[in-house]
């Protein structure tokens, strides 16, 4: 199945491509990214880039210069990829800002490039464990260690992060963030922007409608019906 901008693919596509690209990789050009975003985040990405083998990384952008990270050098500011844009065709790129809190930010960065035609891959580590019929969007990552199972659905942008665990047909929309070691059980819709923290659980069946963040290592036993911040097990909401 083919992905495109509006509509979400199969995730276990990179792994095929993976897959062909180890006995091909001697006659394939690898097509050129550019890593938007030079911190913690940004270095996961990039080195779940250098093991999936799929592109060549030309440089990271920044709003300063923090020195290679992984190998792979500063380009400069958001004008360097303007530049880099015009003069490439098809130019491939990353987001790679992080997300504590709402996923807005990410989102306001992936709009504000879009006149630049930049493409944005889905990209799953190696390492992820992910099943049949799952499916994700532009701009989503899945981190090392990470298990999508069948029928779970990734927005555009969402994040799966290390160690985390999206269970059967989960929908998370657009820009959502499941954090380092959450849990996500079965038929959870998660409403865009949200985010789950650290080591928190939400039990199957329920509905987190846009703009939650639930705590680190908090429990979410019922619907979380009103934006807000939720902490705690059972998780209740403090503003």
């Amino acid at each position: 199945m083919r992905r495109s901008a509006d509509a979400p693919g199969p995730i276990e596509t990179a792994h095929e491509r993976l897959r062909d690209l180890r006995s091909l990789r001697n006659e394939i050009t690898m097509d050129e990214i550019v890593v938007i975003g030079g911190g913690g985040h940004a270095k996961v990405v990039i080195g779940i880039l250098q093991k999936l083998k799929l592109h060549r990384i030309l440089g990271y952008t920044d709003l300063k210069d923090n020195g290679p990270i992984l190998g792979v050098s500063f380009l400069g500011s958001d004008d360097e990829l303007y530049k880099l844009a015009l003069e490439r065709n098809g130019l491939n790129a990353a987001l790679a800002v992080g997300q504590v809190g709402l996923g807005k930010c990410r989102c306001e960065i992936w709009e504000r490039h879009q006149l630049l035609h930049l493409s944005f891959p889905m990209i799953v580590s190696p390492g992820a464990i992910v099943n049949e019929g799952a499916s994700g969007g532009e701009a989503a990552a899945v981190m090392d260690g990470a298990v999508i199972n069948a029928e779970a659905t990734l927005g555009r942008g969402a994040i799966v992060n290390t160690n985390s665990t999206v269970e059967h047909d989960v929908v998370l929309e657009d820009w959502v963030h499941v954090a380092t070691g959450a849990t996500v059980c079965g038929g959870v819709r998660v409403g865009r922007f949200s985010m789950i923290g650290a080591g928190a659980t939400v039990i199957e069946g329920l509905t987190i409608v846009p703009e939650c963040i639930v705590g680190a290592g908090a429990t979410v036993v019922r619907d979380l019906a009103e934006p807000g911040v939720y902490v705690g097990s059972p998780a209740r909401r403090i503003r």
